[in-house]
């Protein structure tokens, strides 16, 4: 298995203020890990943080929360939540009454972890169960969603999550397979998707895009970081800052999309002389968006189609 390393490890804790040579930061403050994944960024966090800092790290798959567990056992400053992070803001009323929020932090999408054990059902490349779920002890699988789903569910869910041109081929290869013998393995649906796509970008497998629209679909991985995003709007203190590591064009798109509403006034009011109260931009957006440099894509190609956004929380209501 390949280890879990984090991305853009450095310009996320810039990103919160807690950088090696920044005091923008409250080192006594609250923060949010929102994706916990193996504690890379979860570590760093904490060692950027005082006696008198705390973390909450949330994740919604039972493995990174026994990670955590055996990582941090004797770690006092954090706090562990098996949770999707759309619930990120009932998790902090929960458990942090009233503490104000210095940061949030996203790093969005499947960890490599996950990907490695062919047990989970996210990868292509090796055989294991048509699983896909970040947590297994919630919701359907995909091999259950796929037997149920009709050709136009799956059509659509295929063009819009993956942006596959060949969706309708795919979605009617796996209609007509499943009638066959039901789809249980991910070498199974792998098969199928590479006789259903035609064509594909030179070294880039055939099942790529299937395989991630199904597993963002099965997860409503979309649906999360509008919730997770919202939720972070509203707990974070003026001048707490929101920083977002996407990996893909969807994911980015929707945080870009997020910061930009909320760092603007309404259009029909941007001309007033004054904002109303309740109206003024609830996010500045801070510096451009980061991607990995060359000495970290040299050591960790994942990071490759890395881009990392920052926002800092207004005085706004």
């Amino acid at each position: 298995m390949v280890e879990h390393v984090p991305v853009l490890l450095d310009e996320a804790l810039d990103g919160l203020g807690l950088g090696d040579h920044d005091d923008s930061g409250d080192r006594a403050g609250l923060y949010v890990d929102a994706t916990f994944g193996r504690g890379g960024h979860t570590a760093r966090l904490l060692a950027a943080l005082g006696p008198e800092g705390r973390v909450l790290a949330i994740d919604r798959d039972p493995q990174a929360i026994a990670a955590a567990a055996a990582t941090f056992a004797a770690e006092s400053r954090l706090q562990v939540a098996h949770a999707p992070f759309g619930e990120l803001a009932a998790l902090l009323h929960e458990r942090f009454p009233g503490r104000p929020v210095r940061g949030v932090l996203f790093d969005l999408g499947v960890s490599s972890a996950q990907i490695d054990q062919p047990q989970r059902g996210f990868s292509f490349q090796t055989e294991g169960p048509l699983d896909m779920r970040m947590d297994p002890t919630r919701g359907r699988s995909a091999a259950q969603w796929l037997a149920t789903a009709d050709h136009a569910e799956i059509r659509d869910v295929i063009s819009r999550l993956g942006e596959e041109r060949f969706a309708s081929r795919v979605a009617s290869a796996i209609v007509a397979a499943r009638d066959v013998e039901p789809l249980q393995t991910t070498a199974q649906l792998s098969r199928l998707v590479a006789g259903a796509v035609r064509t594909r970008e030179p070294g880039k497998n055939p099942a790529t895009r299937s395989f991630q629209a199904i597993r963002m679909h099965i997860n409503d991985e979309l649906g999360e970081i509008e919730r997770g995003l919202a939720g972070a709007l509203r707990v974070l203190a003026p001048g707490g800052r929101l920083v977002v590591i996407s990996f893909h064009s969807l994911e980015d798109r929707l945080v870009k999309q997020f910061m930009r509403r909320e760092s603007q006034p309404d259009p029909q009011l941007a001309k007033l002389p004054m904002l109303p109260p309740g109206y003024a931009p609830r996010l500045d957006l801070v510096g451009r968006k980061h991607k990995a440099g060359d000495d970290e894509l040299r050591a960790n190609p994942r990071s490759r189609s890395a881009i990392l956004r920052v926002a800092e929380r207004t005085e706004a209501a």
